[in-house]
């Protein structure tokens, strides 16, 4: 008979919240190994006793056939006495100080319990919360490590005999699902309508339990026009026909949300590929277990109201990600808007009291659930751009999002971000985790759950941050959480945190010329940067290149009023400006609220008034959007003079474009291409000059511009004609949602901090 030997194999990484107990324990069957298993905070612990060759072959096939929602780390192995276990045990887990803990994000639903989903024969068949250990929620609905069910929001839902037996039973698909349920134990559905509604339903409140009533009636206000925010794995969204011109239009009167675009959900991928251009690469990563949302092509036949996306040529595409979500779209038999239920900016809403309240005025009837969500998650948004699909929000499913750091830090930091599209990262050791999206911070709220937000992570992960990081801009609303916290603050340049974020994706490049490109941040010579090519490397960024500065009358209000860079722009260059005030231009000459600019994304506002594209936007990079949109046309570009000013830094002179932006005679589309060009070879120019002089072939391309996939694939496509290599961002969004993350690796290569 074979030596009986013992190991005690310990595994880090993203082992928890995955079903990985239950996997060690099957494996451990199949292989004939006696011991236990347990969960020590983010660790997974084993004791495995058996033949020498089966311990060995179990050692392999915890790495190879992992769960494929987990992420184990190497296996840490050494022997130990035996135990003389005669079989394999879960055990119960254990809390332990400076764990290696990985917190989980949320699942979709799997395709296992999809088809008992819709399976009449079986015991959950249309229970709007079905999961098992590989789907379902997880980031929104722990409350503290280990994660077991009463460190959950189900902790107040004790199992019936049936779901206890399944979570009891070493071979089933649920056990130690933590978040199990059924429709005898579990959560439930409710139907009300809204009594604020400006066209109310008939009746009152449904109690919790008739999930099919409740479904039924949430269904039937949809097919009738209404508007019904429904609660979800993340917080509530505001549903309506997507095909419905009445519905969108009310929907976005209500909110208001004049023109922004709207997400729409599909059934499937075939109902998807109908109103939309996609990919079976796309399509893939659509039905990926975080279920994003994917900005892709409108077919021209598409069947959807034009009033989803007016002026732009994409769709926010999202697939069902939740049991309860495959239930409404397959009953409504169509597709529906899914857009998030939030006052505009704010964190999406969770709590059930609170959006029967706050959304009153916008939904017609609400579909709550039962189910408590700990912490929002708003849905994760991406672009396909230069051949793959890159973030612009991080959120359920994508995020919390840990990346390991190049160096170790000596003391744990907590990064702040930015005032807009703000994240939060946590950093300690040789770990960095970066938050979901939380928004714009111009709201009361906003701050609450930036400060939720900040307390979990520290909180979950067992790492209080030694000393806050943040933008060197005093009017970022987190200032006053940081004055409250008492801790030390480490302040970084705005540009030099987008550039540091990029740089840490590609570690074998040494030496950058990054392309810091956005609407604002304040730079280091006090005025607002963002058309910026930055040389060096993280802790040794120096200002290279730029753009022709000109002065913003009005500062901030030009983001949302476009006709006011356009307006700096003709002024700066001796050109009248009729349709602004006299009296604006007179402040603008003493230089009253006038804030001098380098900032591409202003460029980008000033092209779409002067064209006509947009004069007045109602969001964010509207008219960098639609301008974009309509740039279909083929057109060269106009040379833009390149010299260096008297800081020694290379500035390229916009002033040629103004006379093409206005000239009507051309199409519109042909003006708004060769704007794109121009900027896209202007910034070749400066590349070629700044590799003549320093010789740095590594270009980075980072900042909300780039989000502008016609600029940065004409951009990267440019520069590798003229010999560069060409990076933009993947894992990280190339918008101010990666600042909390720069802001760790713009420090972590600050002297004594590490």
């Amino acid at each position: 008979m074979p030596e009986r030997i013992a190991r005690f194999i310990t595994i880090h990484g993203r082992v928890q919240g995955v079903g990985f107990r239950p996997f060690v324990y099957r494996t451990a069957h199949a292989h004939r190994i006696a011991g236990w298993v347990r969960n020590v905070n983010g660790a997974v612990e084993i004791h495995a006793e058996g033949a020498a060759a089966d311990v060995a072959a179990f050692a392999a096939a915890l790495s190879r056939d992992a769960p494929p929602l987990s992420a184990p780390g190497p296996l840490g192995v050494t022997g130990c006495a035996p135990e003389n276990a005669e079989g394999f045990a879960i055990l119960d887990s254990e809390s332990a100080r400076d764990a290696d803990i990985h917190l989980p994000a949320d699942g979709f639903v799997c395709a296992d319990c999809l088809a008992e989903l819709n399976d009449p024969a079986d015991r959950r068949h249309r229970y709007p919360f079905i999961n098992c250990t590989q789907c379902g929620p997880r980031y929104t609905l722990i409350t503290a490590l280990p994660y077991d069910r009463p460190n959950t929001a189900m902790r107040d839902f004790p199992l019936c005999a049936d779901c206890r037996a399944e979570y009891e039973h070493p071979l089933d698909r649920r056990f130690h699902a933590e978040p199990i349920a059924c429709p005898v134990c579990g959560p439930h559905l409710a139907f009300s309508a809204s009594p604020r509604s400006p066209t109310p339903l008939p009746g009152g409140a449904m109690e919790y339990g008739d999930d099919e009533t409740a479904l039924a009636t949430a269904v039937a206000a949809l097919r009738s026009g209404k508007i019904v925010a429904v609660k979800g794995v993340g917080g509530y969204h505001l549903l309506c026909d997507a095909a419905n011109e009445g519905a969108i239009l009310a929907l976005r009167a209500r909110k208001p949300r004049p023109a922004k675009p709207l997400a729409v959900m599909f059934r499937d991928l075939g109902s998807l590929r109908d109103a939309v251009q996609t990919t079976p690469e796309l399509e893939a990563f659509l039905a990926a277990p975080e279920r994003p949302i994917v900005l892709l092509p409108r077919r021209a036949d598409a069947s959807l109201s034009p009033h989803i996306a007016p002026g732009l040529n994409e769709i926010g595409c999202l697939l069902p990600y939740s049991p309860l979500h495959a239930l409404l779209l397959a009953d409504f038999g169509g597709p529906l808007v899914a857009t998030s239920g939030n006052l505009s900016g704010e964190p999406v809403l969770t709590d059930n009291a609170e959006a029967q309240t706050r959304l009153a005025h916008l939904a017609d009837a609400f579909l709550h659930h039962d189910r408590p969500i700990v912490r929002p998650a708003d849905d994760p948004v991406y672009r396909p751009i230069a051949g793959a699909p890159r973030p612009l929000r991080l959120g359920r499913g994508s995020a919390p999002l840990e990346f390991d750091l190049p160096i170790a830090l000596a003391a744990p930091v907590l990064a702040l971000g930015s005032h807009m599209k703000n994240t939060v990262c946590l950093a300690w050791g040789p770990r960095a985790v970066v938050s979901p999206h939380i928004g714009e911070l111009d709201s009361a709220r906003s701050l609450d759950i930036l400060a939720q937000v900040a307390d979990d992570l520290q909180r979950l992960y067992q790492v209080r941050a030694t000393r806050l990081l943040l933008d060197r801009h005093p009017g970022y609303g987190y200032r006053r959480y940081a004055r409250e916290s008492g801790l030390p603050t480490c302040e970084v340049w705005h540009h030099f945190a987008h550039a540091s974020a990029l740089a840490w994706e590609f570690p074998h490049v040494e030496r950058w010329v990054v392309f810091a490109w956005d609407g604002t941040g304040l730079g280091a010579d006090g005025s607002v940067w963002g058309g910026e090519a930055l040389t060096g490397a993280p802790g040794r960024w120096t200002r290279a290149a730029s753009m022709r500065p000109f002065r913003l009358p009005g500062g901030d209000r030009a983001g949302r009023e476009p006709w006011r860079a356009a307006a700096a722009l003709l002024w700066e260059t001796g050109v009248p400006a009729p349709f602004a005030p006299s009296a604006l231009h007179a402040a603008w000459q003493h230089g009253l609220n006038a804030p001098t600019s380098s900032a591409v994304g202003r460029l980008f506002d000033a092209a779409a008034a002067l064209t006509g594209v947009c004069r007045q936007a109602s969001f964010e990079g509207e008219g960098p959007m639609r301008l974009e949109a309509i740039a279909e046309a083929d057109a060269d570009e106009i040379p833009l003079p390149l010299a260096r000013d008297a800081d020694g830094v290379w500035r390229s002179d916009w002033a040629p474009l103004l006379p093409m932006l206005a000239d009507t005679s051309r199409p519109l589309a042909e003006r708004a291409a060769c704007f794109h060009h121009s900027l896209a070879q202007a910034l070749v120019d400066q590349a070629r000059r700044l590799r003549d002089e320093i010789g740095i072939a590594n270009v980075g391309l980072t900042g909300g511009v780039f989000q502008n996939r016609r600029l940065a694939e004409a951009a990267i496509g440019r520069l590798h004609s003229a010999g560069f290599q060409v990076h933009l961002p993947q894992r990280l969004p190339v918008n101010d949602a990666a600042l909390s993350f720069g802001q760790v690796i713009e420090f972590l290569h600050q002297p004594g901090t590490t």
